[in-house]
């Protein structure tokens, strides 16, 4: 985990960067394809969905959630990535949903400078670490 400062057109760029992002969406979907046969199962998804933490925090401090009331979340999550509701998430799916989402929380953010505490190899952490590059290459 690392601090790191960002705003919205950091993910729009790295967004509307297709070679970065179908990159970094590729390998994530490689990751948690465990079985390798190209689509991603609820139980394949659940990891990814669980690293949210949608309702475990509380102002950063972990609470006891409602075992149901998550499970009815992490199905809701996963209904939204399975855009033809055949119980799996195809890589074009999950491409379309995480840029929906990547884009949803650029426009949230806004423009103003924020920072956050990134895990090393999330989406937002990449956006940072390519808007890096593009500076450094800028610089030279």
């Amino acid at each position: 985990m690392s601090v790191e400062v960002l705003d919205g057109a950091t993910i729009v760029n790295f967004v509307e960067d297709e070679e970065a992002f179908n990159l970094a969406v590729h390998h994530r979907f490689g990751n948690l394809d465990t079985n390798h046969d190209g689509i991603l199962s609820y139980a394949e998804m659940l990891k990814e969905l669980q690293s949210l933490r949608v309702f475990e925090t509380h102002y950063g401090i972990d609470v006891k959630p409602d075992p149901e009331e998550i499970a009815h979340v992490y199905d809701s999550l996963f209904v939204q990535f399975d855009h033809d509701s055949n119980g799996a998430v195809d890589l074009e799916e999950f491409k379309a949903e995480t840029k929906h989402m990547m884009l949803a929380m650029a426009n949230g953010m806004g423009f103003l400078p924020v920072q956050m505490a990134l895990e090393e190899d999330s989406f937002l952490k990449k956006a940072v670490e390519r808007e890096s590059t593009k500076i450094k290459q800028l610089l030279n």
